[in-house]
């Protein structure tokens, strides 16, 4: 059976389910292991979220031309062209913009505890880029529009470390809508 790990695209938005990685049929294995141990190292345009996620850090990158903020992280700017870009840092704070409970334990499920809720948060001053992560505790009465706090905390996964995203309902008054169906999964 396929040795289990985190895809990059699942790492970059937070979301913690495990499957095998494809074998491919390179001539050499030695590069093979080296393109999926880079994939959970977060070697790439994300490298440097992950290093300063690591830190208790959030950083994005903001290109240096028209200062537009990407999310996932690009090497080259969609909106300028720009190859220049910086990583910039932002308060664990925002919006909850969607939300899901789940009731069943799955890959790193047993990590948070059931149920437990999964959120989209759109980072404050961050020209609408989102983040995923949990809500700390059941939350009962969440809703889209509630503010939220962030933390980073570890998640161990097959022995291997990774850092992800907590955060908490503010306790300020929401401007929240009163639409509350978040998707069971």
């Amino acid at each position: 059976m396929a040795k289990k790990r985190i895809s990059q695209n699942q790492r970059e938005h937070g979301v913690l389910i495990l499957y095998p990685l494809p074998q491919r049929n390179l001539k050499s294995n030695n590069l093979n292991t080296r393109c999926q141990e880079n994939r959970v190292k977060g070697i790439g345009a994300d490298e440097a979220y992950w290093q300063a996620l690591s830190a208790g850090e959030l950083k994005l990158p903001q290109c240096s031309a028209c200062g537009k903020t990407h999310w996932p992280a690009v090497w080259r700017c969609g909106e300028c062209g720009s190859w220049e870009h910086e990583w910039k840092s932002f308060e664990f704070s925002g919006t909850i913009f969607s939300w899901a409970r789940t009731w069943h334990e799955f890959g790193a499920a047993k990590e948070f505890g059931l149920p437990y809720v999964s959120v989209v948060v759109e980072i404050d001053n961050a020209n609408g880029r989102r983040l995923l992560g949990t809500i700390a505790g059941n939350a009962e009465n969440i809703r889209i529009g509630d503010r939220v706090r962030g933390e980073v905390i570890s998640v161990n996964i097959e022995d291997e470390v990774i850092p992800a995203l907590r955060w908490h309902l503010d306790d300020k008054p929401s401007t929240a809508t009163k639409f509350n169906s978040g998707a069971t999964l």
